[in-house]
């Protein structure tokens, strides 16, 4: 064991100082990893002088990162009343708080030890939750206390547990692992589980994660890399297992025996030829029921092809929708096998979109931390709000140009907002079930004229009944037939515009570039309200006055 008191430990930059001071360090940066690493490496008669010398609120800070293990050789060093303090503090540790129930919820659970400074009850929790989990734990804690239980994450666990993180929580929490800890956490990754980190960490941070990689994985590693994270590419493993056409069954079968075991969800093995062009499929249940004498070419299946490297995303995850997959086989432009896409990280692919997709339709993008900083949030959607600001003034302005109508009738201003409301809702119904059609593929140049004459007629139908409905509701509350008439006009006007709108906008945005989800539902309500208003509007004064 090397003891740290007399050979400092290297990479600091502070080579003057002893162990114990390295601890005390890391106590006052609040870096409980490198403290538990200390800890382990020194002998347990000097931990308890280091115990001895602290005042109580560090030395109480030492003990909750000193394992079980660890923790009986330590206090056989300490003096009686230190020693009765201590081992008194590791019992409430592992006390079940009887406040918490049965099933405490572990939010709760987790910050109710963190205020009463019990870290180990906090690690034990930790490590008997499933690391997605312990992200969703993370990302549920306000910045303070996110880091100081992110500190008790246990290395081994660490990389695992930012897999799951946002792009934005990951970066902040990767930094504060030591290099050499971020990469003892990731190098036991999967493949495609390190790219994604890598490409989410900043270049500074991702490149040691890159060069610390040696031989065959460090050529898939920079292979991978190559495509983009949103393609068929980005998204590939590449722990394939090939097979080859001409042999025989038997033949497969003592291969696997000897490879002992296989990659996740692995349901077919791959077929190439001897240039390692890709031909076709073999699942599992054909290879296992399968005559030992027939030839792989006679029960492999030819029907699921290989997905271009460069494919989008969305359209790999439409392919596993449609087709129902759990791996597919990826190919460069030459056909050669260079991967495979799996159904797990399909499934993440799809989780992402949407939640991309709903928060843009916020204009929240970019906000994926709950607890980020409050000028840094305010900052993001101070844009959007001038957006929306912007749109708010148009309507107000063609409202403007009527206020002489508006000051003969007041019972314009009481209604007014009914037929902005009634336009918006019926807009965004049909804006939603196209934006939804184009993701899915199902809203296509051949079919927009049998789609837009559907929303029309459900505009007309919904339009009678509901301006009907609304007209005699105005007459009975304002006994005037022709303020009702024109409400009911403008209503349906305002309905069958937005049907219109709710279809054009989304498929012109969506030409244009521009994702439909972000700015679509904007320029809807922009739509219906100036429509809406100046149908309403125009009419009374030209019916009423």
């Amino acid at each position: 064991m090397t003891d740290p008191d007399t050979d400092a430990t290297p990479g600091t930059g502070r080579p003057n100082l002893t162990g114990s001071e390295h601890i005390v360090q890391a106590l006052d940066e609040g870096r409980n990893k490198r403290v538990r690493k200390l800890v382990q490496r020194m002998h347990p008669a000097k931990i308890a002088a280091l115990l001895e010398r602290l005042g109580a609120e560090q030395r109480l800070e030492l003990w909750q990162q000193i394992d079980a293990p660890l923790e009986d050789r330590v206090l056989v060093h300490l003096r009686s009343a230190l020693r009765a303090e201590l081992a008194g503090d590791s019992r409430d540790d592992t006390a079940v708080d009887p406040v918490d129930g049965a099933a405490p919820n572990q939010l709760d659970a987790v910050r109710k030890a963190f205020a009463r400074g019990k870290l180990k009850r906090v690690g034990k929790i930790l490590r008997g939750t499933h690391p997605a989990k312990v992200a969703g734990l993370l990302e549920a804690l306000p910045p303070r206390e996110r880091s100081a239980v992110w500190s008790m994450v246990d290395v081994e666990r660490s990389g695992k547990v930012l897999t799951y993180l946002h792009d934005e929580i990951l970066s902040a929490l990767a930094a504060e692992l030591e290099p050499d800890d971020l990469n003892a956490a990731v190098q036991p990754l999967e493949l495609d589980d390190l790219v994604d980190l890598i490409q989410a960490l900043p270049p500074e941070a991702a490149a040691p994660l890159l060069t610390a990689s040696t031989g065959r994985r460090r050529q898939q590693l920079e292979s991978m890399l190559r495509y983009p994270e949103d393609a068929a590419g980005g998204l590939m493993n590449t722990d394939v297992i090939e097979v080859r056409a001409d042999v025989k069954v038997s033949t497969v079968l003592r291969y696997l025996r000897q490879i002992q075991t296989l990659p996740p969800q692995t349901d077919v093995l791959m077929v190439v030829d001897r240039q390692g062009a890709y031909r076709g499929a073999l699942a599992l249940s054909a290879l296992v029921t399968s005559d030992l004498d027939t030839r792989v070419a006679d029960v492999m299946r030819t029907d699921i092809a290989g997905i271009p490297v460069d494919t989008p995303g969305t359209e790999v995850a439409r392919l596993f929708q449609d087709l129902d997959l759990v791996s597919a086989p990826v190919v460069d432009a030459a056909s050669r096998l260079v991967g495979r896409i799996t159904v797990d990280d399909v499934v993440d692919l799809i989780r992402e979109e949407s939640e991309h997709t709903m928060m843009q339709m916020a204009g929240l993008d970019e906000e994926a931390d709950i607890f980020a900083p409050v000028l840094v949030s305010s900052r993001r959607r101070a844009v959007w709000l001038g957006i929306n600001l912007l749109t708010a003034f148009l309507a107000a302005w063609v409202i403007g140009r009527f206020q002489a109508t508006l000051s003969q009738l007041v019972a314009l201003a009481v209604l007014m907002p009914i037929v902005a409301s009634m336009g918006g809702i019926a807009g965004s119904q049909t804006l939603t079930l196209v934006i939804r059609g184009l993701a899915l593929g199902q809203v296509q140049k051949g079919n927009l004229r049998e789609l837009m004459s559907r929303e029309l007629g459900i505009s007309v139908l919904n339009g009678l009944l509901w301006s009907a409905v609304i007209g005699l509701l105005a007459v009975a509350w304002f006994g005037d037939w022709g303020l009702g008439g024109v409400l009911s006009v403008a209503i349906l006007i305002n309905l069958l515009c937005a049907a219109v709108a709710g279809l054009a906008i989304p498929l012109m945005l969506d030409r244009m570039g521009i994702d439909p989800a972000l700015a679509g539902s904007v320029i809807l309500t922009t739509v219906t309200d100036v429509i809406g208003f100046f149908a309403f509007l125009g009419l009374a004064t030209w019916w009423l006055l």
